[in-house]
C-alpha cells in the first residue's frame, strides 16, 4: 500500500505518533488510508449538504475495512459569480481544486480517494485530480435540487432568468419577480436543469467513476446518503482489486460519456472539461471526436 510510506518501520514512529493523535488504532494502521475530498461550503447551494454525504462515505470506508481522512476543497457557485468580476475566478477554480486534491493525496500517500462534490467546476477538477494521481478513486455527486412551486406551477432557476427578461420587457413587475425569486429554489442541490453540474454528474456516471444511479438522485433524498455509504465501501474494494482511474477512463468510456451527453442534450461545457480530464489521463481527445459522436447519436 502507498500509505506504508508513512506508517511502516521504526523511522516512521514520528509519522505514526501524529496518526495516533487522530485516534488511529493499531488495527487501522494495517488498513488502507483513503482521502475524502469534500467541497462543502455554505455559499454554494449544491454544496451545503455535503457534510452529511462525506460522513456516510467515512462510514462506508470503515465498513469496507479502510480508514477515511476528510479534507476540504474550495468551490465556486457559477450562478452567484456570474454577471460581474467574480466570473473571472470560476474556471481557474477548477485548476485550484485539481491541484489541491493532488497535494493532499500525494503528501499523505493515500491509497485511495473519494471525491464529494456537486457543481460546475468542482466535479471536473476532482476528476482531473483522480486521473492525475491515478489512485483508486470514486466520485459522489451531491445531486440536483428539487423544483420550486408557486401558484401550482413547477419552477426552476431558468424561470428567474426569464423573469428578468420579462421585467426588462415590461411584461412582469419587479414585485412579481421577487415572488418568483423566493419560490424557485427551495433548498440544497445543484441548479434544476441540464446545466454543467447535472450534466457532469451524468458524465461521471457514464465514465464509470460513480456508482450507477448516483447522478440523478436528488440532494435531499435518503437514497443519496445510501449511495454515499456504498461509495465508501466500493473505494476500499477498488484498492483491493487494483482498479485505478486510468483503467476506467479510456477512449471507449470517454466516447460513451460524450454519447450520453449528446443523448441528454446536456451542457456544452463538457467539451472543455472532458478534454481536460482526458489530458490528465494521457488520452487524446479533440473537437472532431465530439462532432463525430454528435452526428451519429
Amino acid at each position: 500500500m502507498r500509505s506504508e510510506a508513512v506508517k511502516i518501520g521504526y523511522q516512521r514512529a514520528p509519522n505514526r505518533a501524529l496518526l495516533r493523535s487522530l485516534g488511529v488504532t493499531d488495527r487501522e494502521m494495517d488498513q488502507p488510508f483513503i482521502g475524502i475530498a469534500n467541497a462543502y461550503n455554505t455559499i454554494v447551494p449544491g454544496h451545503t449538504h455535503l457534510r452529511s454525504l462525506s460522513e456516510k462515505v467515512r462510514e462506508g470506508v470503515a465498513a469496507g475495512g479502510g480508514v477515511g481522512f476528510e479534507f476540504g476543497t474550495i468551490g465556486v457557485c457559477d450562478g452567484i459569480a456570474m454577471g460581474h468580476e467574480g466570473m473571472r475566478y470560476s474556471l481557474p477554480s477548477r485548476e485550484n481544486i485539481a491541484d489541491a486534491v493532488e497535494v493532499m493525496v500525494e503528501a499523505h500517500r493515500f491509497d485511495g480517494l473519494v471525491c464529494v462534490g456537486t457543481c460546475d467546476k468542482i466535479v471536473p477538477g476532482m476528476l482531473m485530480a483522480a486521473a492525475r494521481c491515478n489512485v483508486p478513486a470514486i466520485v459522489v455527486t451531491g445531486g440536483p435540487m428539487l423544483p420550486g412551486y408557486a401558484a401550482g406551477q413547477e419552477l426552476s432557476l431558468i424561470d428567474v432568468f426569464e423573469g428578468v427578461g420579462r421585467v426588462a420587457a415590461g411584461a412582469m413587475s419587479e414585485e412579481e419577480l421577487g415572488e418568483l425569486e423566493c419560490a424557485a429554489m427551495p433548498g440544497c442541490g445543484s441548479c434544476q436543469g441540464l446545466y454543467t453540474a447535472n450534466t457532469m454528474a451524468c458524465v461521471t456516471e457514464a465514465l464509470g467513476l460513480s456508482l450507477p444511479g448516483c447522478a440523478a438522485i436528488p440532494a435531499v433524498d435518503a437514497a443519496k446518503l445510501r449511495v454515499a455509504r456504498e461509495s465508501g465501501e466500493r473505494a476500499v474494494d477498488l484498492i483491493r482489486e487494483g482498479i485505478r482511474p486510468r483503467d476506467i477512463i479510456t477512449q471507449a468510456s470517454l466516447a460513451n460519456a460524450i454519447r450520453v451527453d449528446m443523448a441528454l442534450g446536456g451542457s456544452t461545457n463538457t467539451v472543455l472539461h472532458l478534454m481536460a480530464i482526458a489530458r490528465e489521463a494521457g488520452i487524446p481527445l479533440d473537437l472532431e471526436t465530439f462532432n463525430a459522436i454528435g452526428e451519429e447519436t
